[in-house]
């Protein structure tokens, strides 16, 4: 089925601190999120089994992979291995676009 997710229509919700979730688009194969940060907003250490890429849309943001520190910024593409542990700390106020596959489902039952 194809789908226009209009950015009026998409809900926004609080995922923690200083960070916000907007669910784009998804099917059971894939989703699109939006995810927006204040500056010092962190996303904890986690894993999952999706394949995940990550577009820094604005700001700049210290990941940490597996351990290991990066800073990205401002069209910076990351991509993470099904549970490979990843985190992120906002560094100026930014976001980023998330792309998993498949579907996030735990993100539909929140």
């Amino acid at each position: 089925m194809n789908t226009v997710v209009f950015a009026a229509n998409a809900g926004i919700e609080s995922v923690g601190e200083g960070v916000r979730r907007k669910i784009l688009a998804y099917n059971e194969t894939m989703m699109q999120v939006e995810v927006m940060f204040e500056k010092g907003g962190v996303g904890a250490v986690h894993t999952h089994p999706h394949t995940q890429v990550t577009y820094v849309l604005e700001g700049s943001f210290e990941f940490s992979i597996d351990g290991k520190p990066v800073v990205v910024k401002k069209g910076d593409t990351l991509l993470f291995t099904p549970h490979t542990p990843h985190g992120t700390l906002c560094l100026e106020k930014g976001a980023v676009l998330d792309v998993f596959t498949p579907c996030r489902e735990d993100f539909l039952k929140t």
